[in-house]
């Protein structure tokens, strides 16, 4: 948010609406002629109100439905007279109790993002605190009445029976003057989430506190400031360097005259208040000013947000100053604070052109006096119509209030549980006020302070603003609704128990740190008794499935061994290729969520999954049918079997173990007699899992031939959830080495127009639905051809290499956690359609191409210190620098940039430093789809 505030010592013109921190004994009056019923029953039976409150509740009620009208939607409904049931622990349940005007934007959205999961409270008197079951010392929030958000912005007034359990809280964590349970009491010590504290909110409203920060960690620029306290903030203790901003601790209230008077005289006279000269000139084109510089006087506490005891002095006025900051003296409380600082004006351009009448830039503005408008807006009216220089001050404010940001989380992440007030409490918004301001037509940038609840009250406005005109609504209130509905679903899958067959190899080393992360309880099945993951889950179970012909036998093994050792599991499911048919024999056994052992028979073998699409052409499936994405081929496991297909289809062909990964054994051939010298050569080199552990001969060395299909290569990985489609990404790949196909280069988002991704996502979506895939998180490859989208390959299983890595980076969505999610029948909620954070472009490493690089200048230190510094993100995919003939990529060696073209650039110019480009790599060439 960008702020020209330094606030001003009058009131704002208009009534400001009450917040929790606010109220008085009685409520204003309804806002507007009451156009909505006002019989609806809004006492809670669990916890009845007195009148005060009860009049409260009814305003909070009016000014609800005085918004709705204002956004031209409907009513609130009254559904209370039949209590909803049936929520239980895997529901989420996302709840505000706040005021309906700050948390509009918020609310609208999530009604969108999580229809019915949205609730907002307009009594505390509607939650209640219980022990929790599953942690004890920590307690539970329950809801038993709330105003339910759905799609498009309808609202109905519910009561819940039981309660329903809130697995998010937040709201204004301010002190409460009337009810007896504010929002930060309510939110102490809870076992969920919530999205700060009162505690917390501390922190955050103390302009002493921040400032420091925002000085000292982010190296942002703030007004010089001295400040005088009787006790630091807890986080400020330490501090023992001042640059801009300078501490005076007091040891009380009287007798502090001479200390104040020289600490005052040193300041505005020192080094820091040079450039602030006693008088500046003022150009107003039609004449010229000059105006005596200021200061400012402020108390600093959270006490103190939203009043008006800020005073305004002329620098030469000592005096004044310093009654000003003993009057403030007087009333101030331990870890308050008085700031004097410089009144920086704002920034004061001169503009080509005919001479017109500026207003004053040492006029202090004030939020909520103005209304909000965009940062290009803003620079426009200054003259400023260069885009390059709008994109430039865009991106400084950004970086500058991310490093803010950073600052604030690094420090809250330093205190303990009960300093935060609670083991779950964390700020989820941060406004940073920034002031610019201008030097010799130098802009420049000034950060003022923090705030929460002012930068949320003027995105709602903002939005609402928008929505009259057009503007796509939740811009704004988006990243926190996603925020909002990561950790709540984070909270549900914690302490779930989850059984895991298949460790896999280094690439899959995430999935035990994140399990660790999120609390999950892994129960690791895999057939080496030494894997390193061994020593990172829960449990450990040795027992060898390397031959799958038996997955059957195994299945029943499996299930004899977890009842044995009196497993209770919530999910069951596997990363690898070659268990994904066992882990569905297994949790049909265990009776667990996931698609069909034979679906995943259908999908793990290749020729299968084609054959299967082709035979639904004839079932009369509405258009269009799966089959149309299907690809001729045939199953091959003689000569005998490769003359047949050789007869029957056409080239050029591709070659391919049927139960293969990693594209490992594939190949071009041209005709017939290359399909048996490749027949040959496969069968001989690669006929069990010792040969080649990880790509599937554990089900055999059969392979099939099928048709080239031209175009260009896209994976789209979905989520599917009881037959819906919840979440799809799609990546595209760059050409491969003909006429092998190991994987050369990526990028993420798609190049591709909406209508043709759309197409591919259809294609992805329809091929799993067609092969019975119902519940997972699955990878689908495909070609996207002149006529459409061709099916390649489906992978029943999340996708690999670095693509997790990328579309959690690229869209803030894990789908590692949705898999585990729908293994444990919680449904995930996605973002609809998600807005990429940044664009990533990767290329390859091979070993057989890059091994004297690998050694040298891309070794693995190199790459792990470019990966720390963020220059490159690095995925390792294997452990050892073995060149092989079917060798699979070592690692992913990726660059992030806002567009892709840049990133590519990066990409390119690290790859040539590095020596990952070469004659016989040639990274340029394996980029040339990304445009």
């Amino acid at each position: 948010m960008l702020s020209l505030d330094q606030i001003h010592t009058e009131p704002p013109p208009t009534p400001k609406e009450l917040d929790w921190s606010e109220q008085g004994c009685l409520p204003p009056l309804s806002p507007l002629r009451c156009a909505w019923r006002r019989d609806v029953p809004l006492d809670c039976k669990i916890c009845p109100e007195d009148a005060q409150a009860r009049a409260w509740t009814a305003y909070y009620y009016d000014l609800l439905q005085c918004t709705l009208q204002q956004e031209a939607l409907p009513e609130t409904v009254d559904l209370t007279k039949e209590p909803r049931t049936g929520f239980g622990l895997s529901d989420i349940t996302i709840c505000v109790l706040g005021s309906p005007t700050s948390y509009l934007s918020v609310l609208l959205e999530g009604g969108n993002q999580c229809p019915g999961n949205m609730l907002l409270c307009l009594s505390p008197a509607w939650l209640s605190k219980v022990p929790s079951e599953a942690r004890p010392g920590e307690s539970s929030l329950l809801v038993s009445k709330a105003v339910t958000f759905e799609l498009g912005g309808r609202t109905t007034l519910e009561e819940f029976a039981p309660p329903r359990r809130v697995t998010y809280f937040t709201g204004c964590f301010g002190p409460c003057k009337v009810q007896g349970h504010s929002a930060a009491e309510l939110a102490r010590d809870l076992d969920c989430p919530t999205g700060g504290s009162g505690e917390l909110a501390r922190l955050l409203e103390d302009k002493l506190m921040t400032r420091q920060l925002m000085d000292q960690q982010a190296r942002i620029a703030v007004p010089p400031t001295l400040a005088f306290t009787f006790k630091r903030p807890l986080p400020l203790r330490s501090v023992t360097e001042e640059e801009h901003v300078r501490m005076v601790e007091l040891s009380g209230r009287e007798g502090q005259d001479n200390l104040l008077q020289e600490e005052i005289t040193a300041f505005l006279q020192g080094g820091a208040m040079e450039s602030y000269s006693q008088v500046r000139t003022q150009d107003l084109r039609w004449k010229r000013q000059e105006v005596e510089k200021q200061v400012v006087v402020k108390p600093s506490g959270w006490r103190w947000s939203g009043t008006q005891a800020i005073s305004f002095h002329a620098k030469s006025e000592q005096g004044c100053v310093l009654q000003a900051v003993m009057t403030l003296l007087e009333t101030l409380e331990e870890e308050e604070s008085i700031l004097l600082e410089a009144f920086i004006p704002t920034a004061q351009i001169i503009r080509p052109g005919p001479p017109e009448i500026n207003a004053s830039p040492y006029k202090p503005l004030k939020h909520q006096a103005t209304v909000p408008q965009t940062l290009e807006s803003s620079l426009r009216q200054w003259g400023l119509k260069d885009e390059a220089q709008v994109a430039a001050i865009h991106a400084q404010i950004k970086e500058k209030a991310e490093a803010a940001m950073k600052a604030f989380m690094d420090m809250e992440a330093s205190l303990s549980a009960e300093q935060r007030g609670g083991r779950r409490a964390q700020t989820d918004i941060i406004g940073v006020d920034f002031l610019l301001s201008s030097e010799e037509q130098v802009l420049q940038l000034v950060a003022l302070e923090m705030n929460s609840q002012l930068c949320l009250e003027t995105c709602s406005i903002f939005e609402s603003m928008g929505r009259v005109v057009g503007v796509p609504a939740g811009e704004a209130a988006r990243p926190l609704v996603e925020t909002m509905l990561r950790r709540a679903q984070c909270h549900l899958m914690e302490g779930k128990h989850v059984l895991v067959i298949g460790a896999g190899g280094v690439s899959k080393k995430f999935v035990w740190e994140a399990a660790r992360d999120y609390g999950l309880k892994i129960h690791l099945v895999d057939s080496d008794p030494n894997h390193f993951a061994s020593q990172l889950v829960q449990t450990f179970i040795h027992y060898d499935t390397t031959d799958h012909k038996r997955d059957e036998e195994h299945a029943q093994r499996l299930l004899g061994l977890v009842q044995e050792r009196g497993l209770r599991l919530d999910g069951c499911l596997s990363y690898w290729d070659d268990c994904m048919v066992l882990t569905a024999l297994v949790c049909e056994g265990l009776g667990l969520r996931c698609s069909s052992p034979t679906a995943m028979r259908v999908a793990k073998q290749k020729s299968r999954t084609h054959l299967h699409l082709l035979r639904r052409r004839k079932e009369g499936a509405r258009w269009p049918s799966a089959a149309l994405y299907a690809v001729p081929c045939c199953h091959l496991e003689s000569h005998a079997d490769v003359e047949r297909a050789a007869s029957h289809l056409s080239f050029p062909g591709v070659m391919k173990l049927e139960y293969g990964a990693g594209a490992v054994g594939v190949k071009l051939v041209e005709d017939a007699q290359q399909c048996h010298l490749h027949f040959n050569k496969i069968s001989r080199d690669l006929q069990d899992d010792s040969d080649h552990p990880g790509i599937g001969l554990g089900w055999g060395n059969a392979m099939l031939l099928m048709e080239y299909v031209s175009g260009t290569e896209h994976d789209v990985d979905l989520v599917i959830y009881e037959g819906r489609m919840l979440g799809a990404f799609v990546s595209d790949n760059g050409p491969t080495r003909v006429p092998n196909f190991t994987e050369t280069a990526a990028c993420m988002p798609t190049c591709l127009p909406r209508d043709r991704e759309a197409q591919l996502i259809r294609a992805a979506y329809q091929c799993c639905l067609g092969c019975g895939l119902t519940d997972g998180v699955f990878n689908v490859e495909l070609k996207l051809t002149a006529a459409g989208p061709k099916l390649i390959e489906i992978n029943p299983r999340m996708g690999g290499f670095y693509l997790r890595d990328w579309i959690q980076e690229i869209y803030g969505v894990d789908i590692m956690l949705a898999s585990v999610m729908v293994a444990c029948g919680v449904a995930p909620l996605l973002p609809a359609r998600s807005h990429p954070r940044t664009h990533l472009v990767g290329v390859m490493c091979l070993v057989s191409q890059h091994l004297q690089a690998l050694k040298s200048t891309a070794s693995l230190e190199t790459l792990q210190a470019l990966h720390e510094r963020g220059v490159i993100r690095l995925n390792l995919l294997d452990d050892e620098l073995v060149s092989s003939e079917y060798e699979e990529p070592y690692c992913n060696v990726a660059c992030a940039s806002s567009s892709r073209r840049e990133a590519c650039l990066k990409l390119l110019g690290i790859c040539q430093v590095l020596g990952i480009d070469s004659p016989h790599y040639p990274v340029t060439h394996f980029l040339s789809h990304f445009k």
